[in-house]
């Protein structure tokens, strides 16, 4: 027969009365803080609230039945937030009964029998609330004198402990913990036994999720211990700067797991917050552990017939390679997927193969292999055996080598349309916003800058389909990381770096430096510091950053110290290192990068005036970028085009194939491209016009007048950006043109500008002919 204990844990809403099994195998028992939840509930029935406090205290029962037990300090600042003056009258209440006499406490229990003496009162007996209050009145009435006396003192310990100095209360609670079980329905030494002689299950490994100093907790219920877990792992998933620090939650779980080391889905949550901290050793430690456990305890073989066993063995191989993948170890990746596959085989388990095929063209993917044909075989296969999200996951990641192989834009947008329409079908939130994402980073790789900036806005502003559990959104995926990048570097474009700093900001706090998506944002803020300090001609300062970005991204660290060098007139270094990184490049098929690095060598030819010999170069770049449809990118290269048939003393077709750049630029470009082509136009304005510096010929008046015009609007460009020494050269350029066509006063004022910046800048400025 069940014992009194177990029958009051049965669901009422089921009549073969099956009880509940408890994990830890340690029964509840009455604690000084479940009587203050009792004499909350009490306070609920008895007093007059508003319909918005009662509401919020309803949402609050529920969290404090189930989830821990909170210090007094804790649980009168939890309702108080709710109601004042209900958390003011529990406080009393508690007073009443700490400061009074044993009896205080008796009259208190046998207070609580009124809810259930009729059917029309608010905790009715069948309700969340009338089965935790029948359950406390039930384990109170069984309780000894001597163990009532032992509740009594803790009560009264309990509350002392929250006006006391803060060195006494770091003694009182923990030690209450041994005393509790003498309290329990249904007290035995064996419990006792086991969780003395038990030890917790993990090794001796050094690292950032360790301490030392933590005091010893008692053991959690099941429910607790279930709520605990369900809400630490949603808030991992969703939002994890509101889930338990690091530090934090491995002291929860090392506590948990000392009671139990058996419980399975401890380990997996302890496998989960070991990847927020990179933890190799520990995360790996605790995924095989978890899938021990589960094997061991046997509720796999009852869930899934006969089957249960391979089934745990096979999907952990999976996950054993998923997490080396994470880590970029391939060849162990490649061997427990491999492993995965011959146990999926053999137990002829179609949906495990699918997950497996899916990571197999993932893992060739990101050892820079063409996985073209595996992801096309995934696609079809997912969509054979009817799943979904694998199926939507292959036609993003082919939209993906699609848009690095040179797919048109419309061929890219009709298949990510095709994939929506599955994803709203099935309420696949998570899909929805990899789609949004990757659109915003389609649009942003062609060079179309306002379409990406409405896709990333759309996903910021998009509500989640998740159900919304603990009150947070799903706002701390890859997805929302990348958008927020994105959207800092859109701005930082258009010289809008207050923006930039405040969305920054937003994305440090939530995506804290040891989160998995955190190399993101330093990235992308490293690289907008770096373009910012170039444009100002800040090279010392931009040097520093090198090696910073380097450690997140090597070819974009090679890439930006060419710049340096470039900056610095150490061209051979420069030129030794742009050739390395473009043979790297076009190995792993890199197009964007390798156009950039075409460009910054014919700059370097620029230096050396060999300009007939910077424009093969030029010419391949162009080609390579139309072939990939980068716009953006095929724009500059006009530009550097455009610039060197002026070199070469041909304006007038030189700013003919300007004109077929500068309208995308203007529309779409930052505003340093923006200033470099109105410079660049300008000074084909006045090649044309036959102007010369030393006011000798016949100038056209009419392209003199446009030059002026073009020279204020690039002035306004690089002001936005404090450029000072391209605003020197406009300067430069605008005094001579003004005294060419007799403007002394427009001459002088220039000429003015030019020498204040000159003395600002205290050096030497390049020559206007070698450089965009």
């Amino acid at each position: 027969m069940a014992s009194v204990h177990e029958s009051l844990y049965f669901n009422p809403m089921m009549t073969n009365g099956v009880v509940h099994a408890n994990v830890f195998g340690i029964k509840d028992w009455v604690t000084p803080y479940k009587i203050s939840v009792l004499a909350l509930l009490y306070e609920m029935t008895a007093s007059k609230l508003t319909l918005p406090e009662r509401r919020r205290l309803n949402k609050l029962i529920l969290p404090l039945q189930q989830g821990p037990d909170l210090t007094l300090d804790q649980f009168l600042k939890t309702v108080e937030e709710c109601c004042p003056q209900t958390a003011y009258a529990v406080k009393l209440r508690l007073h009443e009964m700490a400061d009074g006499e044993l009896k205080d406490m008796e009259y208190f229990f046998s207070t609580l029998t009124t809810p259930f003496t009729s059917f029309d009162t608010e905790p009715y007996k069948t309700s969340v609330v009338g089965l935790f209050m029948r359950h406390m009145l039930l384990a109170y009435n069984k309780l000894s004198f001597s163990q009532v006396y032992k509740l009594y003192k803790s009560l009264q310990h309990y509350y002392h402990s929250h006006y006391a100095k803060p060195t006494d209360g770091q003694v009182g609670l923990p030690a209450l913990a041994a005393d509790d079980s003498e309290m329990d329905l249904t007290s035995t030494e064996d419990t006792i036994e086991r969780i003395d002689k038990e030890e917790l299950d993990t090794p001796l490994h050094e690292s950032e999720l360790r301490n030392d100093n933590t005091t010893t907790k008692g053991p959690l219920s099941q429910k607790q211990a279930e709520y605990f877990l369900a809400r630490q792992a949603y808030l991992l998933k969703n939002d994890e700067n509101k889930a338990l620090k690091p530090a934090a939650l491995q002291e929860e779980l090392n506590n948990m797991l000392k009671f139990n080391p058996d419980f399975a889905e401890a380990h997996y949550l302890n496998y989960l917050n070991s990847m927020r901290v990179q933890d190799i050793f520990l995360s790996a430690h605790s995924l095989l552990h978890y899938f021990d456990r589960l094997i061991l305890s046997g509720n796999e073989g009852k869930s899934n017939g006969d089957d249960g066993y391979g089934r745990s063995l096979r999907y952990a191989a999976l996950n054993l390679a998923s997490l080396h993948c994470r880590f970029g170890h391939y060849k162990q990746a490649d061997l427990a997927l491999q492993e995965a596959i011959r146990i999926a085989q053999e137990s002829n388990d179609h949906v495990c193969l699918q997950h497996c095929l899916s990571w197999l063209y993932t893992l060739e993917q990101m050892k820079g292999s063409d996985s073209t044909v595996l992801t096309e075989d995934s696609v079809k296969m997912a969509a054979h055996f009817c799943l979904p999200y694998l199926a939507s996951l292959g036609i993003q990641s082919l939209v993906q080598q699609g848009a690095t192989q040179g797919k048109t834009a419309h061929k890219l947008m009709d298949a990510l349309k095709d994939t929506d329409i599955l994803h709203w079908k099935h309420s696949l939130s998570e899909l929805i916003e990899i789609s949004l994402a990757q659109t915003t980073s389609i649009w942003r790789m062609y060079g179309k800058s306002t379409m990406a900036l409405q896709q990333a806005q759309l996903l910021l502003n998009m509500s989640s389909l998740e159900p919304v559990n603990f009150g947070v959104q799903q706002n701390n995926t890859e997805a929302f990381a990348v958008a927020l990048c994105h959207l800092a570097e859109l701005h930082a474009e258009q010289g809008l770096y207050s923006a930039v700093s405040e969305i920054l900001q937003h994305l440090k706090e939530q995506f804290p430096p040891h989160t998995q998506h955190a190399k993101l944002w330093m990235l992308c803020d490293l690289k907008i510091q770096f373009e910012r300090h170039m444009n100002e001609g800040k090279c010392h300062l931009a040097e520093p950053l090198v090696t910073a970005i380097s450690a997140l991204n090597k070819t974009e660290g090679l890439y930006r110290k060419a710049q340096v060098l470039k900056a610095l007139n150490r061209s051979t270094e420069a030129y030794s290192i742009l050739q390395r990184l473009q043979v790297h490049c076009e190995k792993t098929k890199c197009a964007e990068m390798v156009i950039r690095v075409m460009l910054c060598t014919a700059e370097l030819h620029w230096e050396s005036s060999g300009f007939s010999t910077a424009l093969p170069l030029l010419l391949q770049a162009l080609a390579l970028a139309r072939q990939h449809h980068l716009q953006s990118l095929a724009s500059e290269t006009i530009l550097h085009l455009s610039f060197t048939q002026l070199m070469l003393g041909i304006p007038e077709q030189a700013l003919s194939v300007l004109h077929e750049a500068i309208e995308p630029v203007l529309a779409h470009g930052s505003v340093m491209d923006k200033g470099r082509a109105l410079l660049l136009t300008a000074r084909c304005q006045m090649a044309g016009a036959g102007f010369r510096p030393n006011g000798q010929g016949q100038a056209d008046l009419h392209l003199a007048a446009l030059a002026v015009d073009t020279l204020n609007e690039a002035a306004a460009y690089f002001s936005k950006l404090n450029c000072k020494e391209r605003l020197r050269d406009v300067h430069y350029l605008q005094a001579q043109l003004h005294q060419s066509l007799g403007h002394t006063s427009q001459c002088n004022k220039s000429a003015m500008l030019f020498r204040l910046l000159d003395q600002e800048l205290q050096s030497p400025a390049p020559p206007v002919s070698m450089r965009l």
